[in-house]
């Protein structure tokens, strides 16, 4: 009985002795793998964060970059370890596809936002603070994070609008040019002296120095409309002065205007009645 437990032991010491012998340089092979590979890895991700930065990539677009980064030299890493070990690489990368194609199939709508947000911010087609235009909908760049473009309306709503569609939306950037055009049109009655509503306009124009000379403004009859003559304005200004520019004219011209008799006349129609016997 004790020479059968005897040979029992033995035999499962033959056993792991065996498997010692047989996988144990592998094993210390994908350790010292594992240990180097960790310690290089954290090199070149520090390596990376500093290159983006010199780079001046965008501070938000950073952190996910190198987190990109990252997780492609970790799952290099864990190939690698379980090739060392002696493990066939085949299934794990039909696991790991399978895996990542469920996955994408799931989050397909977070990753077009996600990859929207990468070309945002590699492009940038607007920064903080611009007035934009995105597919109709109008507002202040108030940031951009990696999933999400967000607007500041004039009237202090604040929209969402998600990456993926931003990047592939129309995108109309007031601020980005240094200067501005800003369009008016203003309507005088047939019966008012047009080139006395012009010197007017231009007069008021000359005055204010937020106009810039250059190019020069430009006051033309732009209609004959149906009850109006239609004076169009052409002028330029900085940028940001736009707004400002804008409300102070459309004051000033209507009280020049009332002050020299130019009438601003108002859609009508003349009727005509006939009384048949």
């Amino acid at each position: 009985m004790e020479s059968d437990l005897q040979e029992s032991v033995k035999g499962v010491w033959d056993l792991i002795v065996g498997y010692v012998v047989s996988y144990g340089l592998q094993v210390l092979g994908a350790l010292i793998t594992l240990i180097v590979g960790v310690w290089l890895i954290k090199r070149l991700v520090k390596l990376a964060h500093k290159t983006l930065i010199k780079r001046e990539t965008d501070p938000i677009l950073i952190p996910t970059l190198v987190g990109v980064v990252k997780v492609g030299l970790y799952a290099v890493l864990l190939f690698a370890v379980v090739d060392q070990i002696g493990i066939e690489t085949a299934s794990f990368l039909a696991v790991f596809g399978a895996a990542g194609l469920a996955i994408g199939l799931a989050l397909q709508g977070s990753l077009a936002n996600f990859a929207g947000g990468i070309l945002v911010l590699t492009l940038k087609p607007f920064k903080a603070g611009d007035y934009v235009e995105i597919d109709g909908t109008g507002g202040a760049v108030d940031g951009v994070s990696i999933m999400n473009t967000v607007l500041k309306t004039p009237d202090n709503k604040t929209i969402f609008l998600p990456n993926g569609k931003v990047a592939g939306a129309n995108i109309v950037n007031f601020s980005m040019e240094e200067n501005r055009r800003w369009d008016k049109v203003f309507g005088i009655g047939y019966g008012d002296d047009f080139e006395k509503a012009k010197a007017i306009i231009l007069k008021i124009i000359e005055s204010d120095s937020r106009f810039l000379k250059e190019p020069a403004p430009m006051v033309r009859v732009g209609n004959l409309g149906d009850s109006s003559v239609d004076i169009t304005v052409r002028a330029w200004v900085e940028t940001p002065e736009y707004w400002n520019v804008n409300w102070d004219m459309i004051e000033k011209v209507k009280k020049a205007f009332d002050a020299e008799g130019i009438s601003i006349p108002f859609p009508q129609r003349d009727v005509h009645i006939f009384n048949e016997k």
